[in-house]
């Protein structure tokens, strides 16, 4: 005997491939379905309406089905309230729990669609009913798991959940059109970095929020200067990172080397090796990056201009540091909610030359915030985009090459 349960899928299914990833699912994971209602987008901005049965051979592979197709954009039809329960003790998350997407999703209380609020990949649904005799809706946000308290209302299951993955434009164009996610080296780095700038610039001028992450090789490689140049004009309003790059940025200045070796000159200087090491000691001694400077003893580079121009910035620490700086966080879940809180706050993100903080920082994304990857290494991408930050464009390029011709784009005459 089989299981059935009917789902919808509406919008742009077709040219973005919804519809055939729904079907591709459907037999992968060994159900069938029977298309009952279909109805084609007859011009350019109609969507594409598609009603479909779905059948399995159990109601547990059926669930397994409907959980994919939620994640693809499905809902199941006549939907009914999302399922809750409470969290039995700090830290722990009811059976069945549903893990979310990093698309903009909504959940269904008391007949009502509300949409979740700080959309993040891989955290549970927490509803706040509020008081309605006040006049409060429900609110419905993420909690990453070590996050949630005893009592909290856990949305389970897949019933009264609804994900609206963002489309693909028809024709490719629009605000930021390039975005189409993937990674090559054969795109036309010029070009795109023209969009990215005009990108910047409109989140500049509509007060929004231009999130930067780093990697240790924007020093070594020539980019510095131009990204200090940026983050003095305005264009960078936060700063996301590891130990090293600060450490890396500050050696530069000190010491006129990065990991002991002359940027200028590619010359390695007696004791050069010893550099990152003292840095992270004179900055110590003065008691953090902010104190460095307003003593004069740092005066140039990127941490200079974040201090100099109150652009904040998280440095989030790892098992491989050295030292580390007095500003480096040190605890992982500190870290993790700190970049949390940059990523909410971001329009745009550009993640340059660094693996590990890339997926960091992607972790936390919600899918509609637009992001762009550069790194000399192709892996980097796939790694986001396997992670599931679909919205990701990549850049095969060198990165002390990609920020000096961004700077110039932005700051040209």
């Amino acid at each position: 005997m089989t299981v059935s349960r009917t789902v919808e899928l509406e919008g742009h299914i077709i040219d973005s491939g919804t519809m055939g990833n729904c079907f591709g699912a459907v037999m992968d994971m060994g159900g069938e379905f029977e298309v009952e209602e279909f109805e084609v987008g007859r011009h350019k901005h109609a969507e594409t309406y598609c009603r479909m049965r779905v059948m399995a051979e159990t109601e547990a592979d059926l669930r397994a089905i409907l959980h994919e197709l939620n994640q693809q954009g499905a809902t199941v039809a006549d939907p009914r309230d999302a399922t809750l329960h409470e969290a039995p003790e700090d830290g722990v998350v009811p059976v069945d729990f549903y893990s979310t997407t990093n698309h903009p999703t909504f959940v269904r209380v008391d007949g009502e669609w509300i949409e979740v609020e700080d959309a993040e990949m891989d955290c549970a649904l927490v509803v706040e009913r509020g008081e309605p005799e006040d006049g409060e809706r429900p609110r419905v946000q993420t909690k990453v798991l070590n996050a949630v308290e005893e009592g909290d209302l856990i949305v389970t299951g897949e019933s009264g959940i609804r994900v609206e993955p963002p489309e693909r434009p028809r024709n490719g164009g629009g605000s930021f059109g390039f975005m189409q996610g993937g990674v090559s080296s054969e795109r036309p780095s010029a070009s795109l970095i023209e969009e990215i700038a005009d990108e910047m610039r409109e989140v500049r001028e509509t007060d929004g929020n231009v999130l930067v992450v780093c990697g240790p090789a924007i020093v070594h490689s020539g980019g510095r200067d131009a990204l200090a140049d940026l983050v003095r004009e305005g264009y960078v309003d936060a700063l996301s990172a590891g130990n090293g790059f600060a450490v890396h940025d500050l050696e530069r200045d000190l010491y006129g080397t990065s990991l002991g070796v002359d940027t200028e000159k590619l010359e390695h200087p007696r004791k050069g090796h010893k550099h990152h090491i003292y840095t992270i000691s004179e900055i110590a001694r003065l008691g953090g990056i902010e104190e460095a400077v307003d003593e004069g003893v740092v005066d140039e580079g990127v941490m200079y201009e974040c201090v100099s121009n109150d652009v904040p910035y998280v440095l989030a620490g790892s098992i491989r540091d050295d030292g580390p700086l007095p500003d480096t966080i040190t605890d992982s879940i500190e870290a993790q909610n700190a970049i949390r809180e940059q990523a909410q706050e971001a329009d745009i993100v550009l993640m340059l030359a660094t693996l590990l903080h890339s997926v960091a920082v992607g972790n936390c994304l919600p899918s509609t915030t637009k992001t762009v990857c550069v790194d000399i290494n192709p892996a980097t991408v796939t790694q986001l985009l396997d992670r599931g930050s679909a919205q990701a464009i990549g850049m095969v390029t060198d990165i002390g090459t990609f920020i000096p011709m961004l700077a110039e784009e932005l700051l040209e005459e």
